[in-house]
């Protein structure tokens, strides 16, 4: 019932003419993808499956809650760092990553809802000594720098080394170690892959390859384990992304299965939206997202498409 009023009085966020299949739609249905996973799975962050199925049955409503006591459809730094590393990619015309440094310096400074403890300190590093990286370690194998570089995606679609060069880049500034690498790259590619005109079935080879290159990442049969450890959230989010038909289904399964579920839905989100585009997301979901977070999403990928469309120099 409440779901019927809220599309009664809300109009979409979404902007008049907007185009299914076009890449705009995909784009769009990628990055509000990303933060519909990321408010719905806030709710079951840390949770085990059994707690969930406990406490909600199957979550499937986007309520907010959880451990962060958020509103519905409150998001977490899951979209918020993305929103910041979008800034700075627009502000320095481009790439600069003293830009992208201080992006993520003011992020921290707004008092976040939440920040993962790599994040912190490799920004706190940065504030100390002015390096864009910290030395490679195996504390730094989170997964923070995947859930983040949907932006670089946007801005270097139509040019594959800039891509790599700057996924690295921000990845590294706080997540400086080579399965933290292997996967923020995957992810991007798959993205790119999608947003191109690609579909699930036929990127799922690409990911079959990666995980002939990387069987720690192996993710069939499923372990079950969706931690913030960046191997354990990739072989989530590959699970629930090529096992799901649906955007809905997929991210139903994400969040229930708890533990880092807001990043590894709003990486499933990411995937499935960018096939589905942001028409044919659940109207139920998008409409619940915090206003000004869907509108800073809707400028931004716009601004980011018109960035890389612009001819190389």
């Amino acid at each position: 019932m409440l779901d019927a009023l809220l599309l009664r009085t809300h109009p979409s966020i979404l902007p008049a003419g907007l185009r299914p299949g076009s890449l705009r739609d995909k784009a769009l249905g990628a990055y509000l993808g990303l933060a519909i996973g990321d408010a719905l799975g806030a709710t079951t962050e840390f949770m085990t499956p059994r707690e969930i199925a406990a406490q909600y049955g199957v979550h499937r409503h986007m309520t907010g809650g959880g451990w962060l006591k958020l509103a519905p459809g409150q998001v977490t730094d899951d979209t918020t760092m993305c929103l910041a590393l979008g800034k700075a990619i627009l502000d320095a015309d481009g790439w600069c990553m003293k830009a992208v440094a201080e992006a993520y310096v003011a992020w921290l400074r707004s008092k976040p809802v939440d920040c993962g403890n790599t994040c912190r300190r490799g920004i706190r590093r940065y504030m100390t000594d002015g390096s864009f990286a910290g030395p490679a370690g195996d504390g730094d194998a989170g997964n923070g720098a995947v859930m983040r570089n949907l932006p670089v995606v946007l801005a270097t679609l139509n040019n594959e080394a800039a891509f790599e060069a700057r996924s690295l880049a921000q990845a590294r500034f706080t997540h400086n170690n080579a399965l933290s690498d292997a996967a923020t790259l995957i992810c991007g590619r798959l993205l790119r892959r999608l947003l191109l005109g690609g579909r699930l079935s036929e990127i799922r080879p690409l990911a079959d390859a990666f995980v002939v290159d990387h069987p720690m990442f192996r993710f069939q049969p499923y372990p079950g384990r969706a931690s913030g450890y960046v191997v354990d959230t990739l072989q989530t989010v590959f699970h629930f992304t090529f096992t799901e038909s649906t955007f809905e289904d997929a991210l139903i399964g994400a969040v229930n299965r708890g533990d880092d579920a807001d990043t590894t839905a709003a990486l499933v989100g990411m995937l499935h939206g960018a096939q589905c585009g942001a028409s044919a997301l659940p109207r139920a979901w998008l409409d619940r997202l915090d206003r000004t977070i869907a509108a800073a999403i809707v400028k931004q990928t716009d601004a980011l498409l018109n960035l890389a469309a612009r001819p190389r120099p």
